[in-house]
């Protein structure tokens, strides 16, 4: 599988948005960052437009990221903030030059558009990570690993605590996966992932538990859980419930839909809508091994 060669300082880097309107000043400081790492930062016209709630209009947002994925000279593209609106552009962009020069994408929530397209249609790495909008909030560590995976030619290993609702047990596959809500929406779709034999990750913001059973239900149904070689699960962040209650917490829904089944699961991953948001490479092979003293994820 294609991999984006590390990155090194000098290099030129794309900044933009391809989903919901930034407010320029709150970038400052991620700029000042990418920076202070001899990155080069290129400021896409997005940063700057406006239309309802998005970065632009998509005919402006698919010109933006259009331009960074053609230009040779840009070694990664960082996009600012999630949001929604990635879907509205990702069947016009070409990735045709994109294939010969692989670059970086580097995001998540929204951005699970890209990384499911790109690892479904070409097969390429691409890096599950914090987004520059939330800098100023991120974790030492969250930062330090982005740096590594941008920068190093081997990913970021983990060590992290058990969960009494893990099913213990070690899986090797790619690893793939992002937002719930996007990898729902993208099921029937040609940027829709091929599970089977892959450790699945997933992570969720503020969404209703019952939404939660909907979208685990719509991956039972489409038969990504059957053939499953582990899940790890991110952070359930702010979830929402009815007044009537549904009974369970996000993680005891997961965990439902996993239990029939032989595969790993390893809840409580350092990764998604909160501050300690760590650095995933999706699209490359990994290990989870989930232990009752603990778990790990190591890459090769």
């Amino acid at each position: 599988m294609p991999v984006p060669p590390p990155l090194q300082p000098g290099d030129a880097v794309a900044l933009l948005s391809t989903a919901r309107k930034i407010n320029p000043p709150d970038l400052a400081p991620a700029i000042t960052l990418l920076q202070t790492w001899g990155l080069t930062v290129e400021q896409g016209k997005t940063l700057q437009l406006e239309h309802h709630q998005f970065a632009g209009t998509a005919p402006q947002r698919l010109a933006d990221l259009q331009q960074a994925l053609d230009n040779p000279v840009i070694k990664a593209i960082f996009c600012a903030r999630g949001g929604y609106g990635t879907t509205q552009i990702i069947d016009q962009l070409n990735f045709t030059q994109f294939a010969r020069y692989p670059k970086w994408i580097v995001g998540f929530s929204d951005i699970t558009v890209l990384h499911s397209h790109l690892h479904t249609t070409l097969g390429m790495a691409t890096l599950h990570a914090t987004m520059p909008i939330n800098y100023p909030q991120n974790t030492t560590q969250a930062l330090q690993t982005l740096h590594h995976a941008l920068f190093s030619h081997t990913p970021p290993n983990y060590h992290f605590a058990p969960h009494p609702l893990n099913q213990t047990g070690a899986a090797q596959g790619i690893l793939v996966g992002g937002n719930l809500s996007l990898l729902y929406a993208l099921i029937g779709t040609p940027s829709d992932l091929d599970t089977a034999g892959k450790i699945l990750f997933i992570e969720d913001l503020d969404e209703y538990l019952y939404h939660i059973d909907r979208m685990m239900n719509a991956l039972l149904r489409s038969g990504k859980l059957h053939r499953l070689a582990g899940l790890l699960v991110g952070g359930m962040t702010d979830m929402k419930d009815n007044p009537i209650p549904f009974g369970e917490n996000a993680e005891q829904i997961i965990a439902r839909y996993a239990q029939p089944f032989n595969f790993p699961v390893a809840f409580g991953f350092p990764a998604g809508h909160t501050p300690d948001n760590r650095a995933l490479v999706m699209g490359i092979p990994a290990r989870l091994q989930v232990q009752q003293t603990g778990c790990s994820l190591l890459y090769g």
